[in-house]
C-alpha cells in the first residue's frame, strides 16, 4: 500500500531527471514541495519546507563528488525524522556507512541505472516512509566488501 500525500524535495543536478521524478512523485499522489539543480540549495530550503522525504543524486555541483550524500547527512542533522533516498551512478561507500550508521532507518541507496520500474521506486519510497531501509544489493555488495 502507498502512503499518499509525502512532502518531498528532489535535488539533482540534471534537470532532465529531476523533473522526471518531480513527474512520477506528484503522479503517485505525493506533494513535491521543492525541486532544486544542487544541494546547497535544498539544504537552504529544508526548514521552510518542512519535508517527509529527500530524493537526492549524490554527485552534484560544485565539485561532483559526494555533495548529495554530504547534504543527506547534514539534513538528518537538521530534521532527525526526514526520509532520505539516494539515487545515483555511483555508490559512495564512506559516506553511506555513515548515513546509515545512525540505525534509525528511513533510508534507501539506490542506483538509477538499476531501478528497473516506477512501482519498484514507488515501493522504496512506502518502506523508506515507513521507516525502512532500502538498499540496492551492489551498494550491499560494496559495503560489505570495505569491511
Amino acid at each position: 500500500m502507498t502512503e499518499k500525500g509525502l512532502r518531498v524535495v528532489v535535488a539533482d543536478d540534471s534537470v532532465l531527471l529531476r523533473e522526471g521524478l518531480v513527474r512520477v512523485l506528484v503522479e503517485a499522489g505525493h506533494d513535491v514541495v521543492g525541486a532544486y539543480p544542487d544541494a546547497d540549495s535544498m539544504l537552504a530550503s529544508l526548514g521552510e519546507v518542512a519535508p517527509d522525504l529527500a530524493v537526492l543524486d549524490v554527485r552534484m555541483p560544485p565539485t561532483f563528488t559526494d555533495e548529495g550524500v554530504r547534504a543527506a547527512i547534514e539534513a538528518r542533522r537538521l530534521l532527525p525524522g526526514l526520509g532520505i533516498l539516494l539515487l545515483s551512478q555511483y555508490v559512495e561507500v564512506a559516506y553511506a556507512q555513515e548515513l546509515l550508521s545512525s540505525g534509525s532507518g528511513r533510508v534507501g541507496y539506490l542506483l538509477k541505472d538499476r531501478v528497473a520500474s516506477l512501482e519498484e521506486l514507488e515501493d522504496a519510497i512506502d518502506r523508506i516512509a515507513g521507516g525502512g531501509t532500502v538498499l540496492d544489493p551492489e551498494v550491499i555488495a560494496q559495503l560489505i566488501g570495505r569491511r
